[in-house]
Parts: C-alpha cells; structure tokens; sequence
C-alpha cells in the first residue's frame, strides 16, 4: 500500500505543474514547493498530497522543486534565500528544524531568523522493532536485557541526528540502558540487516517499517507516539509499555522565506488550513501512519521551539555531531 502511494506521488507530479490557477497576490504565477529531500519519499508525498488538495479547493497552482543532499540543508538553504512574496514555500520536518541546529557546529541557516512558519503538517511516530530471533518479547523485557547485557545489543539507523537515531539515544537516556549505534547509508539497507538478523532493533519511522511489522518479517514492541495508533492498534506505545514519559513523534510542516507580508501569509495559511481539514487529505495521510494537525502560524512556531529545545538536550547527551 505505501509503496503503492509513493509511486502515485510520480504521477501527481507530473500533474501539479500543469494545473492553471494563479499564485498569492501574482495572477498566473505558480507557487515553487520546494522539498529538501528526494521525489517518491514520505516528504515529497506528503506536500504533493496536500498542495493537491489547495488546487482541488482554489484553483493555485505548485511546481514541486526536490532538492535532496546534506542531510537538508541544500533546500532549507534555497528556501532562506528565496524572495519573501509568497511564490516561494518549502517543507521543513524535525531533523531540519529542530535536530540540525544542534548537530552542525556550523548551519547555513537560521531556523529563528531565515523562516516563517505557515503551518504544521504531518505527525507520525517511529516504531521499535527487535529482529525475530531475540530472545524479548516487549519493552520491559528488552530493558532488562539491555541493562544485564551493556553494549551488547546493537540499533540500526539510516545516519547521524535522523529521528531514528535520537529515538534510540533518547530510549537509552532513559532507561540508563547502553547499546551499539549501527548506521547504515539508508533505511532500506539498516531494515534489510535487521530482518536478517545482523542488527538488534531499530525505531523506525512508522510509514517506512509497517509493512516488514504486519508481514512478522521483525517482531514490533512499540509505538514512540503518546497515543497508539489505527495500524497497530494493539500495540502499546513505550510510555505504556514500561517508559513513563517517553515520546517521540516525527513531524513536519510547511515554511515560507522570513519576512513574507502579513496578509500573504494569512492567505496561505488560511488555504492551507482548509486543505489539512479536508476528508481527502487525512484519509491520504493515515493510509501512510500521518494524520494532518493543522493550525496557526504562531503555534507552529511555537512547536518548533519546544522540539529544538529537546533534541539539543538529546544530542548533546549522545555526543552526536556532523559537520
């Protein structure tokens, strides 16, 4: 089913540049979406959804820009640098806007000073999963183990400061627990080792992992969400499970260049707004483990401040750089 829908979002782009509307405030200009990862990914699918359902609603038209490398930073970088008039909007999730801050010593960007937040998008969570043949059947079960055994369980992650790695750093700051860091060069290739048997566990991002979950190809113990959720309804989320006040959800939403005028922003955001409430996006979202939250500018900002402040606590207990 995911598999099915990312593919969708291919065809999707070859239909979102040729739809005919007029941009905020420039009749017949096309407002640039630019993604700072690559075409067929959960962002890329996601906005393409979204952005879909504003044309369906208004008539707007958006050329989706991919711009994937370093870890985000070359389309955070242009999306700093584009004109502030509206035609411009971006995408920017965890890693970009509250992880990468604390990982780079150095950053191109400056997520208080170079953005203006329009509104929060998506909300999922990662899954923690253990490879079929060890020997734990729930999150207590791989506590104890972890604590009898220091540095002998290993947890993969596609890289340095992903969501993925800081849920394990997080999961290990808060059980007093140690185990190894295995990154691989993609999720694809660290979920492949793990269904082999070559990894331990991983916490996974849900949209990525569901379908290996479902198929008993590794064995699920958790959601890191606060609540569970419709895909695996039975499953208990870490709190639940035995981590009082663990929660990790993955997120992202829709940013625009500082300084947009006010009025352009409302408009977008209002646009936006009703696009996320519409049965058409949330039923797209949920089929992928997002659901669509919506609101304010100033909450989205707000939002973003409060994850910043997290995960730089979680790095810098973890002593993860990248430079």
């Amino acid at each position: 089913m995911v598999a099915r829908l990312l593919t969708a979002a291919f065809a999707l782009a070859v239909a979102l540049p040729a739809l005919t509307a007029g941009a905020a405030d420039a009749p017949g200009r096309p407002i640039r979406a630019i993604i700072p990862s690559a075409g067929g990914g959960a962002p890329d699918f996601l906005m393409r959804v979204l952005l879909a359902e504003v044309t369906a609603q208004t008539g707007r038209q958006f050329v989706i820009d991919n711009r994937p490398g370093g870890s985000g930073l070359i389309g955070m970088e242009m999306i700093a640098h584009a004109t502030p008039d509206g035609l411009t909007i971006g995408y920017g999730n965890a890693p970009t806007l509250a992880i990468n801050p604390s990982l780079f010593s150095k950053l191109p960007y400056n997520v208080a000073k170079d953005y203006t937040p329009v509104m929060r998008l998506n909300s999922s969570q990662n899954l923690l999963a253990v490879r079929n043949s060890l020997a734990v059947q729930s999150v207590r079960e791989l506590v104890e183990y972890a604590r009898k055994y220091p540095d002998k369980l290993s947890y993969a992650s596609p890289g340095n400061g992903t969501t993925i790695h800081l849920s394990a750093e997080l999961f290990k700051q808060m059980t007093g627990t140690r185990m190894l860091h295995v990154p691989y060069k993609s999720i694809t290739q660290a979920l492949t080792e793990l269904i082999a048997g070559q990894v331990d566990l991983i916490f996974d991002n849900l949209t990525s992992i569901a379908p290996q979950a479902k198929a008993g190809k590794v064995r699920a113990l958790a959601v890191t969400g606060p609540a569970r959720t419709p895909l695996f309804p039975d499953l208990p989320t870490v709190a639940e499970a035995g981590v009082p006040g663990y929660e990790v959800t993955t997120w992202g939403g829709v940013i625009a260049p500082a300084g947009l005028p006010p009025a352009v922003l409302a408009r977008l955001s209002a646009d936006l707004t009703r696009a996320c409430a519409s049965a058409a996006v949330k039923d797209k979202l949920a089929t992928v483990g997002n659901q669509c939250v919506g609101g304010t500018p100033a909450e989205f900002s707000a939002f973003i401040r409060s994850e910043t402040a997290k995960w730089a606590d979680v790095v810098r207990k973890s002593g993860a750089k990248l430079d």
